[in-house]
């Protein structure tokens, strides 16, 4: 039987341990015979009783593990940590506030045994969304299929989603220290399914996420999936020089070569604002310049492989060497 790894960040999270325990063992009961289940709590440094009622899990069932962090490093770390440790065929990431319903379980299971590489929960809705939250999350999304290189990415898509080991591997040759795990894993390609599922409220406790740790992933996100910012003062700048440039021309024919004959009167100060825009364009295009050498140097230091293989019979070069 192939085996599945179901990895839980956990923040402060203690109410929703014991609900969710109860959750992921009737998804592992319904599918019995067919794979084994083992789970993983990432306890991301949290300050309630979630370490405690983890660990009463972790004493009695054996199919549960657990990987406590020092402090709170966040929930892209906890997720990969959860990822590097997971030994399953598959490995399914799931939220431990139960908004990630564990019974979608059973149909990410059905698209992965007929060929999904990665199997993506997608929201339709949220239980207790404001309409601000709403509207900033379809503006995030929308940036981000305008901006990514990668696939692009699809509205309402979350982290809860199952990996093929293929993917996992994969995942794993990435180094981003500063990451977004779901632009990485879209940015890794394979044979993707979308499954959507409504979100139900919190069962209890506070989101993890505040508006500033959400402003704060956004603007994480967009810096280390797409080059655009960088390089939009460069276009910036050749706009401003191309623009000052033909009024410069146009008002050196008009008015000193060919004496006024529009009246314009064009004045010293027109002139010095013209110059001036001329040279802010030049000192932009410049930085966008600047920018591209910029974009090399971080493209070589994220580390991403620079190609993803999906299965192969050959061996290396550099395994042998």
């Amino acid at each position: 039987m192939k085996t599945i790894t179901i990895v839980i960040p956990v923040w402060n999270e203690a109410p929703n341990i014991a609900p969710l325990y109860k959750a992921l063992c009737l998804v592992a009961t319904k599918l019995s015979g067919r794979f084994r289940f083992s789970y993983l709590f990432v306890d991301d440094g949290s300050t309630d009783e979630s370490a405690a009622e983890i660990e009463k899990i972790v004493m009695h069932d054996h199919a549960f593990h657990v990987i406590g962090f020092s402090r709170n490093f966040g929930k892209e770390a906890a997720t990969s940590a959860g990822i590097d440790y997971a030994q399953g065929d598959g490995v399914v990431l799931i939220d431990a506030d139960l908004q990630h319903p564990p019974e979608m379980i059973l149909d990410f299971v059905s698209a992965w045994e007929e060929g999904a590489e990665m199997v993506v929960g997608v929201r339709r809705s949220g239980a207790g969304d404001g309409i601000a939250r709403s509207v900033l999350s379809r503006c995030f999304y929308w940036s981000m299929r305008f901006l990514t290189e990668g696939r692009p990415s699809v509205p309402g898509a979350t982290d809860f989603r199952l990996l093929d080991r293929v993917v996992v591997e994969a995942y794993k040759r990435c180094t981003e220290r500063n990451r977004y795990t779901r632009g990485l894993l879209d940015w890794l390609g394979f044979r993707v399914v979308y499954v959507e599922f409504d979100a139900p409220k919190r069962a209890s406790g506070e989101g993890a996420y505040t508006f500033k740790k959400l402003m704060q992933l956004a603007v994480t996100a967009i810096t280390t999936e797409s080059l655009l910012p960088l390089r939009l003062a460069g276009y910036l700048g050749f706009a401003i020089t191309l623009l000052a440039g033909i009024l410069g021309l146009f008002v050196l024919i008009e008015d000193v070569i060919m004496s006024d004959p529009l009246g314009l009167e064009v004045s010293g100060t027109a002139m010095i604002v013209i110059m001036t825009l001329f040279l802010a364009g030049t000192t932009l295009t410049c930085l966008g310049l600047l920018s591209l050498y910029v974009a090399n140097i971080h493209r070589e230091v994220a580390g991403r492989p620079l190609y993803v293989v999906r299965q192969s019979n050959k061996t290396s070069r550099h395994a042998h060497e």
